[in-house]
C-alpha cells in the first residue's frame, strides 16, 4: 500500500494545471542540455513542482494565490537541503515559455553560488538581487536568433541567478 506522500505526489502529477503541464512538456525527457527534471517531488514537508537533483535546482510555478510567508518557508527548507529555487510567475510562463526554459537553461549551466570561478568579476559586474517583486525569480530573455551570453542575458558569471 503506497504511503500518503506517494499518494499525495501521484495526486498532484495527475493534477496539474495547463501552465504546468506546458512547462512539463519542455522539461521532461531530458530535452534541456540532458537534465533530468522529476515533478511534484517531495522534499521534506513540501513538494516541489519540477527538480533536478543533479543541479540541485527546484522549480515553483507562482500563481496568483501563492502566499509570500509560505513560499519563503518552502525556499528555507529548500535552500538548507541544497537546492537553488527559482520561482516563476504563471504569466511568464504563459506569455513567454521559451525565455523560461531559456533562463532555467542557463540556471542549469551556472554553477552554484558557492563555486568560484578562477576569474571573478570585477566588482562593478557584481549580482544583484534575483528576485522582481516579491518572491519572483527574473529570467533574462533571449536574444532573437542565437543563444546569448550570460554577460548579454543579464547573469552574474559568479552567480547562479540573474542580474538586474
Amino acid at each position: 500500500m503506497p504511503s500518503p506522500v506517494t499518494e499525495r505526489a501521484r495526486h498532484l502529477r495527475n493534477n496539474m494545471t495547463e501552465t504546468e503541464r506546458r512547462l512539463w512538456s519542455r522539461l521532461r525527457n531530458r530535452q534541456i542540455d540532458g537534465y533530468k527534471f522529476r515533478r511534484q517531488v517531495p522534499v521534506g514537508p513540501y513538494f516541489v513542482d519540477f527538480l533536478c537533483i543533479s543541479a540541485r535546482l527546484a522549480i515553483e510555478v507562482d500563481g496568483p494565490f501563492h502566499e509570500d510567508e509560505s513560499d519563503r518557508r518552502k525556499n528555507t527548507r529548500l535552500e538548507a537541503e541544497g537546492y537553488r529555487v527559482l520561482r516563476i510567475p504563471v504569466t511568464d510562463i504563459d506569455e513567454m515559455l521559451d525565455d523560461v526554459v531559456h533562463g532555467i537553461y542557463l540556471m542549469l549551466t551556472t554553477p552554484s553560488p558557492s563555486v568560484r570561478l578562477p576569474h571573478p568579476a570585477p566588482p562593478s559586474a557584481a549580482p544583484t538581487s534575483p528576485l522582481r517583486g516579491e518572491g519572483r525569480a527574473r529570467v533574462p530573455p533571449r536574444s532573437a536568433g542565437r543563444s546569448a551570453s550570460r554577460s548579454e542575458a543579464g547573469w552574474g558569471p559568479d552567480s547562479a541567478t540573474p542580474t538586474t
